[in-house]
């Protein structure tokens, strides 16, 4: 593995670890802000601007399609970041309610969506850890 995986895995890993963490601790209040944050298009503006920012970022620095799970996995969060950060900047602000409140249905699986990002948080720190590549 090379060390950009290692470090990234890493990176992300703690970053879900701490999001989720907070994410289930604050459960409504975090409903409340990321209902607010869709609904204000200047905020999602920067937020999308910022996402598209990191996704590319992650995109050219690691766009690994092999090499075991860990990397595909990170070379996934990457693009799926960059998506999204599109997605945030072109969805009109009707679309994105529906996107994103709708169609994911966020408050009725918020637990689930947060169990996710710990699981592969958890994930990503220990591989990237683990990693004898430092």
């Amino acid at each position: 593995m090379s060390p950009r995986t290692a470090f990234l895995a890493r990176l992300i890993g703690l970053y879900s670890i701490l999001v989720a963490l907070s994410m289930i601790t604050h459960k409504q209040a975090t409903v409340v802000m990321v209902t607010a944050l869709v609904r204000n298009p200047p905020g999602l503006f920067i937020v999308g601007v910022i996402t598209l920012g990191v996704g590319l970022a992650m995109v050219l620095g690691h766009n690994v399609w092999s090499g075991g799970a860990l990397a595909v996995i990170v070379t996934l969060i990457g693009w799926l970041a960059l998506i999204k950060g599109l997605l945030f900047l072109f969805l009109s602000p009707d679309a994105a309610v529906g996107f994103f409140l709708g169609g994911f249905r966020y408050e009725q699986l918020f637990y689930l969506y947060a169990s996710i990002s710990l699981v592969l948080g958890v994930y990503l720190t220990y591989g990237g850890f683990r990693s004898t590549s430092r």
